[in-house]
């Protein structure tokens, strides 16, 4: 890993109509719009959205991190990362983030320290770390 700190850069530009680019070097472009919940068309990626996927993503890189360092054999896991966005003291934010995780491990492994990690991974998610919304993590481990 490089020394801390490290810098993103994101560029986006828009038109008074359509999609709103958004590129980063050596990143392909991705077209997003509003959700249909603020009139979007749907169908294509949103700031509502892109911030969901960056928590489901940045809790199985944290968690994959975490396994590794605990030299925890896993099968397999999945992330569903939810967010709930309202109005509260005149601003919209989001005000509750829930982790839904399902992580398979094989047959025999020790099922309690997979969710020990796998809830740590939460606690470490720097995506997460960065939100003020209540977080909640809910794991289901299986057996393969």
């Amino acid at each position: 890993m490089h020394p801390y700190p490290h810098v993103y850069k994101v560029q986006a530009s828009s038109l008074p109509e359509g999609d709103v680019p958004v590129t980063s070097e050596g990143l392909p472009s991705l077209a997003t719009a509003p959700p249909p919940e603020f009139d979007g068309p749907g169908g294509r990626w949103s700031p509502e959205t892109l911030l969901c996927a960056a928590i489901a993503d940045c809790y199985l890189l944290s968690f994959r991190g975490v396994a590794r360092a605990n030299k925890y054999a896993w099968t397999s896991l999945e992330c569903e990362a939810e967010g709930m966005l309202d109005r509260v003291e005149g601003k919209t934010r989001f005000t509750r983030i829930v982790v839904r995780a399902k992580l398979v491990v094989p047959a025999g492994s020790d099922e309690a320290k997979g969710r020990q990690l796998a809830e740590r991974a939460e606690q470490v998610c720097l995506i997460s770390n960065s939100l003020v919304a209540e977080r909640h993590c809910e794991v289901t481990v299986t057996s393969a």
